[in-house]
């Protein structure tokens, strides 16, 4: 395939250092969009200069904070100055990172993410969504905001996982594609190989650290989201992409066990 150039949003971050690394194997230009490099998504700082010359835009940005107003105002202002500065440089389309299965929820950062989803939409560029279930990295991430002394306590959350890189790959795919924001195209779902249970992932991956955490399932009777992720909500639809390994796969492939 011809060589792109393709600007990749939140370049420093969990899915994105995966996404320029394919990219780059793949022969094609990447420009890191990130305050690391430069350019800032929210001020708008260096992001026309950014985007000259660039055919795609993939937005993983992400804000510093998963607190719900702090991700609508992130997600949508940068949703904006992406469109504003990306039609002035002659960008030709845009990728959305978003989430599997946030529809229903009504609060937290999910309802950062619908907001993100529909700004995007609205924007002059063609922009195609891309929903990821949960990654591999993210369950040691939460089971650490859930530990209190030597006890995790983790939500009863139905789920399937996929390693960032993967969806890294499928991205790329996106990215270099001259058809894929066509207007009217469903959103992309990208989950990993089986469902699993929150809790037991994060028994194993406790158990990979060492053992010294005990995981204790618990629920959240004043989060009115709260039976979402139990009841499969989470969970990616029958046309999803689906990629490996599997939780257990990456760990035992000798992948960072996240502390």
């Amino acid at each position: 395939m011809e060589q792109q150039r393709i600007a990749v949003t939140g370049a420093s971050g969990r899915l994105g250092h995966h996404l320029v690394d394919v990219l780059e194997e793949r022969g094609h230009e990447v420009v890191p969009i990130s305050r690391t490099h430069g350019v800032d998504v929210i001020t708008g700082e260096g992001l026309t200069d950014a985007l000259v010359g660039v055919d795609a835009i993939v937005d993983a940005a992400t804000p510093p904070t998963p607190d719900e107003a702090a991700a609508i105002a992130f997600f949508t202002t940068a949703a904006r100055n992406l469109h504003a500065a990306g039609e002035q440089a002659g960008v030709k389309r845009m990728i959305t990172v978003s989430i599997v299965g946030i529809d229903p929820y009504t609060h937290g950062y999910q309802v950062g993410k619908l907001a993100q989803e529909r700004a995007a939409l609205a924007g002059p560029l063609p922009v195609r969504i891309a929903r990821a279930t949960q990654f591999h990295e993210f369950i040691g991430v939460v089971a650490d905001w859930g530990t209190q002394g030597d006890v995790a306590y983790v939500a009863k959350w139905r789920i399937q996982p996929v390693a960032a890189r993967s969806v890294a790959e499928v991205l790329a795919d996106l990215a270099v594609d001259p058809d894929a924001a066509t207007p009217g195209l469903p959103a992309v779902e990208v989950a990993g190989p089986q469902e699993e249970s929150f809790v037991d992932l994060a028994v194993e991956l406790m158990a990979a650290r060492g053992g010294a955490v005990q995981v204790e399932a618990a629920s959240d009777p004043s989060d009115p989201d709260f039976h979402l992720g139990e009841s499969g909500a989470l969970l990616p639809g029958p046309d999803a992409v689906i990629v490996g390994p599997t939780y257990s796969e990456w760990l035992a492939a000798g992948e960072r066990v996240p502390r």
